[in-house]
């Protein structure tokens, strides 16, 4: 059993589906999966090479034009992965899969194959792009606020102040705003920069900050 047999047995209905176009007569025949993903209930229209056609997303459509010429001209193997748009113009991210079907002669007589409808997997790998971006944003954002507190405390700065040194020292050393924001939290928490009677009287407002009387 192939792949692709296995993919049809064990997938979900919605996802995996077949077709056959046939040379004699240069007619389609697809699955009620296929047509679903296309937005039609089974039996509702024939398939045709037109009606494929004008379901292909625009970006798409002359690559898969090619593809199709070769297989309803000569039989020939089909292999693409593109997009379409459903008759409510949803779009779906296809794989589509076909060998030569060959007659009781070993002629060929068409070709056949598989639909694979790939749209959750793109979808879930886009989130996941977008979850990993979001995700190191947000560490670039926490560690740039460290740094930026860190030069408000120095200078007795405000922090759009601290902020603007940051980005000046990027610019002048071309270094990347988060790279040197890391430096900077990375040596400052390895050097010993402030007295012990300032540390003291730090210790003493942190420890009081609940209290109005200072």
């Amino acid at each position: 059993m192939s792949e692709l047999d296995e993919l049809v047995e064990t997938g979900a209905p919605q996802r995996v589906g077949s077709f056959r176009f046939f040379l004699d007569g240069h007619h389609w025949e697809w699955s009620d999966t296929v047509a679903a993903m296309h937005g039609y209930t089974p039996g509702q229209v024939t398939p045709t090479t037109e009606l494929l056609l004008s379901h292909k997303h625009p970006d798409d459509k002359m690559a898969v034009t090619v593809v199709l010429e070769r297989a309803t001209r000569h039989g020939e193997p089909i292999s693409s992965k593109h997009r379409i748009l459903d008759t409510r113009g949803r779009v779906h991210h296809l794989i589509v899969v076909g060998d030569r079907m060959l007659d009781e002669h070993g002629q060929v007589a068409g070709t056949s194959g598989f639909y694979i409808d790939v749209t959750q997997l793109v979808e879930q790998d886009v989130n996941e792009s977008v979850n990993e971006v979001v995700a190191e944003l947000e560490k670039s954002r926490a560690v740039i606020e460290q740094a930026k507190g860190m030069l408000m405390f120095a200078y007795g700065i405000c922090a759009d102040r601290a902020f603007d040194i940051l980005t000046w020292h990027s610019q002048q050393t071309n270094t990347k705003l988060r790279t040197v924001a890391e430096r900077l939290v990375a040596a400052v928490a390895t050097a010993t920069l402030l007295p012990d009677e300032v540390r003291a009287r730090f210790d003493h407002l942190l420890l009081t900050t609940h209290r109005t009387d200072g």
